[in-house]
């Protein structure tokens, strides 16, 4: 076996490292679009034929071969490196934009929210306030209510005092009716019923209304509760 020469086995270097650039851009071809992946295939293919010589070529012409191993090599592997640079920095941009997107919908998100927040606070004393000025109407409806009943239960007053007795002073036997009237006479009765009406609470009075058969007195005040049981 002839002794190989120092030309043949640089040659024999550079086929390794150009069938090592070849598998190395062929793995990276199916990352990469199909147009990129193209024209690199077409480069690995170089690179394997400038790997492959004959043996007869490789040992005749050992710096020929090796020029081509070198050639095809270094295009393959510029070319690889500047699709790889390019697919590295379309992958890049892409994921900016998805965190980008992403960023402007959690704050659009936020943005939303937060006037909802504000709205549930501000309707939430809202709420507080009609729950507590609701039972305001309701007082001022039986003040006005319970001044009415005592306007109208001031004929019972005069119906105590012994006024209609004074009427039978007059000497004249003419004007006996006066005196006779029953009716003024038997009003005392009434008023000692609101008198000792008087002393019962709100819900004694009540109690005492259910128990008469009385209807209509759960919103009623003391004084129209009492004008209801004297009636």
């Amino acid at each position: 076996m002839a002794k190989k020469t120092k030309a043949h086995k640089s040659a024999e270097a550079a086929l390794g490292a150009a069938s090592a650039a070849a598998k190395d851009a062929k793995k990276l071809s199916k990352t990469l679009p199909k147009k990129d992946a193209r024209k690199l295939r077409g480069l690995v293919d170089e690179a394997k034929d400038a790997a492959s010589p004959s043996k007869k070529k490789l040992v005749n012409k050992p710096r020929k071969v090796e020029k081509a191993a070198v050639e095809a090599t270094a295009r393959l592997t510029k070319t690889a490196g500047k699709l790889k640079a390019k697919a590295a920095e379309k992958t890049a941009a892409k994921k900016a934009a998805e965190k980008k997107a992403a960023e402007k919908a959690s704050t659009k998100k936020s943005a939303s929210k937060k006037p909802s927040e504000k709205a549930a606070r501000q309707s939430a004393p809202a709420a507080a306030d009609t729950t507590s000025s609701a039972p305001k109407p309701d007082a001022a409806t039986t003040s006005t209510v319970a001044s009415t009943p005592t306007t109208a239960g001031k004929p019972e007053t005069p119906a105590t005092t012994a006024k209609p007795a004074s009427t039978a002073k007059p000497a004249s036997a003419r004007k006996p009716a006066p005196a006779r009237k029953p009716a003024p006479a038997r009003k005392p009765a009434a008023s000692a019923p609101a008198s000792g009406l008087d002393g019962l609470t709100v819900a004694a009075l009540r109690d005492r209304a259910r128990t008469e058969g009385r209807t209509g007195y759960s919103r009623l005040t003391k004084a129209q509760l009492i004008a209801l049981l004297s009636s």
